[in-house]
């Protein structure tokens, strides 16, 4: 059983959550929108199915409602962000923000951010370029759940890589994805309705095939993107890797399997090398390339031509990076925003603790 809620009354009740555990005004109104952009994507995964998990970490002390986000190094292109332990949907903007300034500037900005926590869905941050004329790209490290190629250990997170591409009379590019086969969040949807994963997302501790949902609390791991080596999960480990190295090694996040555990029950990894999670951002002014008008015409072309390419038999059309989820937000703006049961409940114990109604 499911009900649905406006964009408007699911915004206010985040954002008295947030308020409610010490947050500024503005902080919880940034965290609120991030938080909900996946809500209205069509991402359940990663909106308020989440808050529960965030409001733990912040009983745990491991989330500053009131961070003193800061700017540690930088140069006129780059520049390495300190979130202070903040919620990654405040820090993430912030950073985001930084880079675009940045390529404001020289063309381009690079920002890497230590001392964060999860940032929602990635592409929310990438498409924040998009009002500058500007290409956006966004990732971020995430819990050691995944397996590299040929291993039954934890080693890396689902690891996503958005882009956000700007267009003229087209909607932009946006790719948004996970370098695992699925992301934690979509077992965590199975898990709430009592159904299989498919296989190839995950295998159990000793390295088996599986379609339990459940396989991960019992010592199983998530599968790079590819699933085995023979369809290709050494490239979604590769694409990983570099996710991990850009967001965590470069900024002196901690990586790898001392990424710390989305669940604040979850013990923190001993002896680990940095501070907190980390993200990865980039901003590139079109300009620095070519005139902007002239890239954005083409980019048309391009997504015209992508768009009316001829299906395969049983699919209406080719789809565009961004397509389902852009319809998706229309669709819950007007029709509201569906909620599972296990959701509502979770977000009215959060409700109760702070003497809020959903």
């Amino acid at each position: 059983m499911q009900q649905s809620f406006s964009y408007d009354h699911l915004y206010h009740f985040t954002h008295a959550v947030f308020t409610s555990i010490g947050c500024s005004n503005k902080d919880a109104a940034i965290a609120s929108k991030a938080l909900l952009s996946a809500d209205l994507r069509g991402i359940d995964s990663h909106g308020v199915a989440r808050l529960t998990g965030y409001i733990r970490l912040w009983e745990a002390k491991r989330v500053n409602a009131t961070p003193a986000i800061k700017i540690v190094h930088e140069t006129p292109s780059t520049a390495v962000v300190d979130g202070d332990a903040g919620l990654g949907l405040v820090v993430a903007p912030y950073a985001m923000l930084v880079a675009i300034e940045k390529a404001k500037n020289v063309g381009t900005g690079w920002v890497s951010v230590r001392n964060s926590n999860h940032f929602g869905i990635a592409g929310y941050h990438a498409m924040m370029a998009l009002q500058y004329d500007m290409i956006g790209i966004a990732m971020t490290n995430a819990s050691a759940l995944v397996a590299p190629t040929f291993s039954i250990e934890r080693m890396l997170g689902t690891n996503p890589i958005a882009v956000a591409i700007p267009a003229g009379n087209q909607p932009p590019f946006v790719a948004d994805f996970a370098t695992t086969t699925a992301a934690n969040g979509k077992l965590e949807l199975l898990q709430r309705k009592n159904a299989d994963a498919p296989l190839g997302w995950v295998q159990d501790k000793e390295g088996n095939d599986s379609t339990d949902a459940n396989e991960l609390k019992k010592g199983g791991l998530l599968l790079p993107l590819g699933s085995d080596r023979e369809h290709g999960s050494h490239k979604g480990y590769a694409l990983g890797s570099i996710v991990d190295i850009f967001s965590a090694v470069l900024s002196g996040a901690s990586y790898g399997p001392w990424a710390p555990p989305f669940p604040a029950y979850v013990p923190m990894p001993e002896d680990m090398p940095g501070k907190g999670l980390g993200h990865f951002f980039g901003a590139m002014r079109i300009d620095a390339f070519r005139p902007a008008d002239e890239f954005k015409q083409h980019m048309d072309q391009w997504i015209e031509r992508f768009r009316n390419a001829k299906p395969a038999g049983g699919h209406e059309k080719v789809l565009i990076p961004g397509d389902p989820e852009r319809e998706m937000e229309t669709i819950r703006m007007r029709d509201r925003i569906p909620l599972t049961e296990s959701v509502i409940n979770e977000l009215k114990t959060v409700g109760e603790k702070f003497s809020l109604r959903l």
